[in-house]
């Protein structure tokens, strides 16, 4: 699923600082995206302020190399909820101009369900406190991390049913990126019964943004992403 690849290409979240409730800052950040050893995008993520503790969190890609013969390229956007306790999406939208690969999902907490169309499967389920969508898990693991918590388990929202997936500490790691070298701790992401682990490098003095992203397949690289640039709002 592309948009799901992209879901995970959107770990970038809190480049502007620390994400404590009122004390997050609006960020632009842009990834290099490798699949399979060759460069096919570069990935542009935002997160904005929309007032009070809504805020609106977005990815979008522009395709570079073998990348353009690729023809599905979505928009995804998550509004959401961040407060002291955590993060709460209040809407999941992926635009990429075919119903196979769009999603429009409403989170409706005060009914505790989830409605609309994913992938183009309808969507009504309900929902628990802690459920993320593919944009706002990632918000999710940045409040644990920067709160000296690593989650056993984050759950996504996947057409209409729920993943959970595994995160763990593997290690530290200072690595090569656009801003010098950068200290970084090793978080991994797998589903259970899953052969694909995904690894982040994320820079602690950076709020715990991802320096490096990568997913392998056993021990097969499939895709990396390298920052690029950063923009603090």
């Amino acid at each position: 699923m592309f948009s799901r690849w992209i879901g995970c290409l959107a770990v970038t979240l809190t480049a502007g600082g620390s994400l404590c409730a009122g004390e997050i800052s609006a960020f632009e950040t842009s990834y290099a995206w490798s699949w399979h050893g060759a460069t096919v995008a570069v990935s542009t993520l935002k997160f904005e302020h929309q007032g009070g503790n809504i805020w609106v969190y977005s990815s979008s890609s522009d395709p570079r190399g073998l990348g353009r013969l690729y023809p599905i390229h979505p928009k995804l956007t998550s509004v959401l909820r961040v407060t002291d306790h955590g993060v709460e999406p209040q809407s999941f939208r992926a635009d990429a101009g075919s119903e196979d690969h769009n999603a429009d999902v409403t989170f409706n907490w005060q009914i505790g369900r989830a409605t609309g169309s994913y992938e183009g499967t309808k969507v009504d389920m309900p929902i628990k406190s802690g459920i993320q969508d593919d944009l706002s898990v990632q918000i999710e693991l940045i409040f644990d991390l920067l709160r000296g918590k690593t989650p056993d388990n984050l759950s996504m929202i996947d057409r209409n049913t729920v993943r959970d997936y595994r995160y763990q500490r593997e290690g530290e790691e200072t690595i090569s990126t656009p801003f010098g070298q950068v200290a970084t701790v090793i978080y991994s992401s797998q589903h259970a019964g899953s052969p694909r682990i995904t690894r982040f490098w994320c820079a602690p003095s950076m709020g715990y943004v991802p320096m490096r992203v990568e997913q392998k397949r056993i021990d097969k690289v499939e895709w990396t992403m390298e920052i690029r640039t950063l923009k603090r709002g």
